[in-house]
């Protein structure tokens, strides 16, 4: 009883390992490509409304399809029209960790 859910473990944790790989060589992909072209930075994953707000929060939570990210505790889908009324300005020495 257990050979046949071994097995199959064994396989999924091929194609996860094989989806994985292929993921990581098209990143690496897109890196080159975006250098090429003369683009240093990767784009931010931040929505441009949230960018330098003090109260982003941009973490997933949740498992599988159910998967959600909050953005922030007043929009937690994120802020849809041009300037979101809750919007704080915050330092990059505000976010470090080392500065409490």
């Amino acid at each position: 009883m257990n050979a046949p859910r071994l097995a199959i473990q064994r396989a999924n944790d091929c194609f996860r390992k094989a989806d994985y790989a292929r993921w990581h060589r098209q990143q690496s992909k897109m890196h080159i490509l975006r250098s090429q072209l003369g683009f240093t930075d990767a784009p931010s994953g931040r929505p441009s409304t949230c960018q330098d707000c003090r109260h982003y929060h941009g973490i997933a939570y949740g498992y599988g399809h159910q998967r959600a990210v909050l953005i922030c505790g007043f929009h937690p889908h994120g802020w849809q029209g041009e300037q979101c009324p809750d919007w704080q300005f915050t330092s990059s020495l505000e976010q470090s960790p080392e500065n409490p």
